[in-house]
């Protein structure tokens, strides 16, 4: 049976990236346990937009947990208390009648924030531009059994490929490391015959981006493995690194900005 909850929101309101920001209070008024996170700040805009007020802005497009476009740092977690979950998948039954919820963006320099909770996250795009693509022409679908790929190796590339971008390991890594979804792009394409080819480019270009954006480097937290919705494992991090360290030995210029020592 479904309850009905009073809530209090102190939600992160910022006009622009030039502009300062500040937390606003809010009251959630009869919210049903059964809706999403984001179907409940539909309900509060409803009632913002009936007073002539600017609703909170909020990243979202399938609501599924698939595009990864939702993402908020709800009470201190990256998508919220419940493990791995999306804040699209995040249901409210997993909050109290009475509770006070503090909702704010991605914070890190690369993720600066475009409006409230919304923040420009085309800093991933520009990772996966720089060497998550292969040149070989793969063609229609093969036959499953046509293309000899090791099942473990094949098991640990889809395991790498269930990265949706969301950029919660971001959000959650005190230095603001992107480190495990690079690792990620990386991992999944050199794991499989096809992206063999940009193999050691693939690494050396996608890492530079990586530190040209602006992301921090990786000092083994954990924190992006507890916080990421797919629960990607940070030896994918420990895999990078070692492809790097080989990448690096062959053509050591290519990655500026590293410690060559």
């Amino acid at each position: 049976m479904a309850r009905l909850m009073n809530l209090v929101l102190n939600v992160w309101r910022q006009k622009s990236p030039k502009e300062p920001g500040a937390f606003v209070r809010y009251e959630a008024k009869s919210i049903n346990d059964h809706m999403s996170f984001l179907e409940m700040l539909d309900v509060v805009n409803e009632g913002l937009a009936q007073k002539g007020e600017a609703p909170i802005a909020f990243d979202h497009d399938c609501r599924e947990g698939i595009c990864g476009a939702c993402g908020m740092v709800i009470n201190g977690v990256p998508h919220g208390p419940a493990k791995s979950t999306t804040t699209c998948q995040l249901h409210m039954r997993s909050f109290n009648d009475g509770d006070e919820i503090t909702i704010e963006p991605w914070r890190a320099a690369a993720f600066p924030v475009v409006r409230d909770l919304v923040v420009d996250r085309t800093a991933f795009d520009r990772v996966i531009q720089a060497g998550g693509y292969i040149s070989v022409r793969a063609g229609a679908a093969p036959e499953a059994n046509s293309l000899p790929v090791p099942k473990l190796a094949s098991d640990e590339a889809f395991d790498a490929a269930t990265c949706i971008g969301c950029g919660a390991c971001v959000a959650a890594c005190p230095n603001a490391s992107a480190a495990l979804f690079t690792a990620a792009k990386v991992s999944h394409l050199s794991l499989l015959p096809q992206g063999t080819p940009e193999r050691a480019d693939r690494v050396r270009k996608m890492v530079a981006q990586m530190d040209a954006e602006g992301f921090g480097h990786c000092s083994s937290h954990k924190e992006c493995e507890a916080a990421c919705p797919k629960g990607i494992s940070i030896s994918f991090i420990a895999k990078m690194n070692r492809e790097l360290l080989a990448a690096m030995a062959t053509a050591p210029n290519q990655v500026k900005g590293r410690d060559k020592g």
